[in-house]
């Protein structure tokens, strides 16, 4: 279950309705084309990362889904924004892998 969430986040280190009512994490999910993807399991991940992170958090994780290095880069730097946001982020992977599989 946590493999299949994280396969549809996107990134290795490891969201109802339509893609307009989904948000920045949402979206990203359903445009990346995972195999594990769909709107109910991406709609369900938006939903949690609401809940975890900011939207300017949940603006800049979404770009993880394009682009897995980014991950990599934030996880990496020495910046209080970014360490804040790898600590929401690995708060809010884990709950939507319990709440979503």
């Amino acid at each position: 279950m946590f493999r299949t969430v994280m396969c549809a986040i996107g990134v290795s280190v490891a969201l109802g309705g339509g893609p307009a009512e989904a948000g920045f994490i949402g979206n990203a999910c359903l445009k990346a084309n995972r195999p594990a993807a769909n709107r109910e399991l991406c709609n369900c991940i938006d939903k949690v990362a609401k809940k975890n992170m900011t939207r300017a958090q949940r603006k800049k994780a979404s770009k993880f889904f394009s682009d897995p290095h980014k991950a990599q880069v934030v996880r990496q730097s020495s910046r209080p924004s970014d360490e804040k946001l790898w600590k929401n982020y690995k708060a809010f992977s884990q709950k939507a892998a319990s709440s979503c599989g």
